[in-house]
């Protein structure tokens, strides 16, 4: 017992969050951060990287989603807390990798909301052309503090809604595909688009590979479920249901919506000229189809960014209540939320957007090279974390336990470790890599540094008491 009984330190330092989200709020919090404009404007890009066989590329983005689904998910039911993966890292590995595993998940989620709420102002401009895009920026940017800063409550009604949004219009996209594909008289439609242009695999198996990497950012974040346990009112039920729930819709969504999509518009034309949303919705001549994309993508944009708000102060309130970041960090406000961590994670998201608007080529690099090395490498040590888990606990009997283990956690880990070593070998992935492995560095001194300063602290202390 004396392993959980340490873990229940950790438990009880970061008590004190409102336990207000239910099953149905959690599964849309992790929908919302999932679905954002990666799969509305992105998927182009994937299909341009690996054509018909970019199906291949997203079953294999599932199945890794599945593992990490199944890894995350016994570990949070046994120890349900907000720093979730960072403080299994912590307890089962080392200090060392809960600090640096939270660390890089928080500046990864804060660049990335630096990108959503940029695209914001993009996509306000399209019917506000003559307001000035940081107008948008702020005025929208203050709606969502203020929705995370009032209760969690709100906050999970407001992300409910918006994922509400974004999931009828994928639903609707994928009924009215259908209709295109099975019920029309276009002969230019059809499964046949799936060998013209160069067969299945037109770029070989290398291109598919390659799109695997822009498939995982389609599920990026549902491990955000995880750290909602420690306000969730019923962790142990909610969290493995609301998990199965988010990744079987991922799944189902994205991969029906791609096998519509390809047979619809010839892959090679998908990812050069607009959204291949904006296609299909054209060739059914729906008046006003830029509008009800622009739209759902506004919406796609600020359902990322207030997710995605959500967690970074989670994440640095557990940094805080563990010591590793300034105490006023880990204070809560009358609702229960940790406001000071809200702000410092609102002001890493206005630098993020400031040098995003005065060098939108270099800062968009950097900005997707620290969240795409934070994202995966987070994903990485959530399996390394189940491996050590697994072997130390010494808790009650598991009431969920991940299928396969060791081989489907180590394969699980394997397989994200390939994907950031592909990285390196692909142009436009290449920052990751260059930002990424500095970053590790830099927390590593700065974790040693910190605790070099405790220790001559308390040696300070001991030598004065005597």
């Amino acid at each position: 017992m004396k392993q959980n009984g340490s873990f229940q330190q950790i438990v009880d330092r970061e008590k004190g969050l409102n336990k207000g989200l239910t099953t149905g709020q959690i599964s849309m919090i992790a929908i919302g951060g999932a679905i954002g404009t990666g799969l509305f404007l992105g998927s182009g890009f994937a299909i341009g990287q690996a054509g018909p066989s970019v199906i291949i590329s997203y079953a294999i983005g599932a199945l890794i989603a599945l593992l990490l689904m199944g890894c995350l998910a016994e570990m949070t039911v046994a120890h349900p807390t907000s720093g979730s993966f960072g403080a299994f890292a912590e307890h089962y590995i080392h200090p060392l990798a809960g600090y640096v595993v939270r660390y890089s998940y928080w500046a990864c989620i804060v660049a990335a909301v630096g990108v959503e709420v940029t695209a914001v102002a993009v996509y306000m401009s399209y019917w506000f052309p003559a307001v000035p895009g940081t107008v948008w920026i702020l005025i929208f940017s203050a709606i969502l503090i203020y929705v995370n800063a009032t209760s969690v409550n709100l906050f999970g009604s407001v992300e409910y809604w918006f994922s509400m949004i974004k999931i009828v219009a994928i639903v609707g996209f994928i009924l009215i595909g259908t209709y295109v594909v099975f019920g029309g008289s276009n002969p230019e439609i059809g499964f046949q688009n799936y060998v013209n242009d160069g067969g299945f695999l037109p770029n070989g198996w290398s291109g598919m590979w390659v799109a695997v990497v822009i498939a995982l950012f389609s599920y990026l974040s549902i491990e955000m479920i995880a750290v909602t346990a420690g306000e969730a009112k019923d962790p142990q039920t909610a969290v493995p249901k609301a998990l199965k729930a988010t990744v079987f819709r991922l799944i189902l969504f994205y991969l029906l919506t791609l096998i519509l999509m390809l047979a619809i518009v010839p892959w090679a034309g998908a990812g050069i000229e607009k959204s291949p949303f904006v296609k299909v919705i054209e060739i059914m001549n729906i008046p006003g189809a830029a509008g009800i994309m622009n739209f759902v993508v506004l919406v796609a944009a600020l359902s990322a960014m207030n997710s995605q708000l959500y967690i970074t102060t989670r994440m640095m309130f557990s940094l805080s209540r563990a010591g590793y970041a300034p105490a006023r960090f880990g204070k809560l406000n009358k609702k229960n939320v940790p406001v000071f961590s809200l702000i410092l994670s609102t002001f890493g998201i206005a630098i993020a957007a400031a040098i995003y608007a005065i060098v939108p080529d270099q800062a968009y690099l950097l900005m997707m090279g620290i969240s795409m090395f934070g994202a995966m490498f987070t994903w990485f040590m959530i399996f390394v974390t189940h491996y050590f888990f697994r072997k130390k606990y010494k808790g009650e009997k598991l009431a969920v336990r991940m299928w396969g283990y060791p081989y489907l956690t180590l394969l699980g880990a394997l397989l994200m470790l390939s994907l950031l070593f592909t990285t390196w070998f692909v142009s436009f992935f290449k920052m990751t890599l260059l930002v990424g492995v500095p970053w590790l560095v830099l927390l590593s001194i700065g974790y040693y540094l910190h605790q070099k300063k405790n220790r001559d602290v308390k040696v300070d202390l001991d030598s004065k008491s005597l």
